[in-house]
């Protein structure tokens, strides 16, 4: 109980000391506040993105994977992993793969980019030339987990004849018709052929950076009439009718297009296949060096807030040298001066650590609301900021508070 009374009795002096050096109080508790709004910012914003990624791809369902010639290779600073280079997938390939699903009831469609730089007119108004526009057939709108908020997708007429026909969407409809309430029928123009408009993509985002609503989608015919390439491949989009069968799916697939692509026993496969979940996981992975930089940089700011706070609990100690020797001169003990100083310096470093994390999730959660994304909070990152603010409050606030416990009572009296 004594102990408790003590404890309470140095928490109260240590506020009112704090508040006491009001100017030096803030410029500690800022300078502790920078590294944990750093830390726990950065790691609050890593956190709404990776929420929003895995939202995103979730869309597209833990049962889709696509057949390519190329692995999918998204990568963030200078590591560089070899990818193997396959051979283009055909047309006619890709068409004899999606006859054997279509033969065994298995949703697909065929894809590819026509131009990631196209620019799409309509009259005088015209975007930006970095609108994607896709050539698709099949059911390609349910594969890539698109929906519609108006109209349809292309017919099998309109597929088959390669029809100058677009489904759009969400900024295009927007930059190109605004104020209009429906543009199914509507015309747009890309490069110098003019689309009729059957369909515009619901909402998706800009946080998915795939999201579709700066894109285009054609029939594949009408893009191979237009938008010619040097080198064409072709993407094959799968849905498995459920997660169980998933696995055998690709077994199934990875068999039929070895056989349509005439490979051997011995040789390996030379295309590959991607579930949609590997493009979060690749993305949200590829995020912990960002942590990373952000753990870093609030380690950093936190030495550099120890050292200042060691430099101010010196000074303290100085400035407060006859107040010592008075406590020790009515009986005070050297841990209760000692304890005193160390809840000072302890006190100092939770204040800014609490401002801190109130700057960073302000500023996490100001990033995910920019992203589309919902309101997250990394406890554990917060708790960890937390502690460190403790670590740090007690090895600044040792060596001072061990000082001032071993003053002399009768030298610290005449101190002047």
């Amino acid at each position: 109980m004594e102990k408790w009374i003590v404890f309470r009795e140095n928490l109260i002096q240590s506020v009112r000391n704090i508040f006491n050096q009001r100017l030096r109080t803030i410029i500690t508790l800022l300078i502790i506040a920078f590294g944990i709004t750093a830390l726990v910012g950065i790691l609050t914003s890593t956190s709404a993105i990776e929420q929003t990624i895995s939202g995103q791809f979730s869309r597209l369902g833990a049962t889709t994977f696509t057949v390519q010639n190329r692995a999918l290779n998204i990568q963030i600073g200078r590591r560089r992993n070899p990818v193997r280079t396959n051979p283009p997938i055909t047309l006619t390939q890709a068409r004899k793969l999606t006859t054997y699903l279509n033969e065994k009831g298995i949703v697909n469609s065929i894809s590819y980019i026509a131009t990631g730089v196209a620019e799409v007119k309509r009259g005088s108004v015209k975007s930006n030339p970095n609108v994607t526009v896709w050539a698709a057939e099949g059911d390609y709108l349910t594969t890539a987990g698109y929906d519609l908020s108006e109209g349809r997708f292309f017919s099998d007429q309109e597929v088959s004849r390669g029809s100058y026909v677009a489904v759009i969407g969400r900024d295009i409809s927007d930059l190109l018709f605004p104020g209009v309430s429906s543009v199914v029928n509507e015309f747009i123009s890309i490069g110098s052929n003019r689309y009729r408009v059957v369909g515009v993509l619901a909402f998706k985002g800009a946080a998915s950076g795939f999201g579709g609503d700066r894109t285009v989608i054609i029939p594949l015919a009408n893009a191979r009439a237009n938008f010619k390439r040097a080198s064409e491949t072709y993407a094959i989009n799968v849905l498995a009718p459920s997660a169980e069968s998933l696995d055998g799916l690709i077994g199934e697939v990875t068999a039929a297009m070895r056989a349509i692509k005439k490979l051997k026993p011995a040789q390996q496969n030379n295309f590959e296949i991607t579930k949609s979940d590997s493009v979060a996981q690749i993305l949200i992975s590829n995020l912990r060096y960002v942590t990373l930089a952000a753990t870093g940089i609030g380690l950093i700011t936190l030495l550099g807030a120890a050292i200042a706070l060691l430099n101010i609990m010196l000074v303290s100690v100085t400035e407060r040298t006859r107040e010592i020797g008075i406590l020790k001169a009515l009986g005070a003990r050297k841990s209760t001066i000692r304890q005193q100083f160390l809840v000072e310096a302890v006190v100092l470093t939770q204040l800014g650590g609490l401002a801190g994390i109130i700057f960073g999730l302000a500023i996490g959660n100001l990033t995910a609301f920019l992203i589309g994304g919902q309101f997250t909070a990394p406890w554990q990152w917060i708790l960890l900021a937390l502690l460190l603010c403790f670590v740090t409050g007690v090895a600044a606030g040792f060596y001072p508070a061990n000082k001032a416990a071993n003053l002399d009572p009768v030298e610290a009296l005449r101190y002047e």
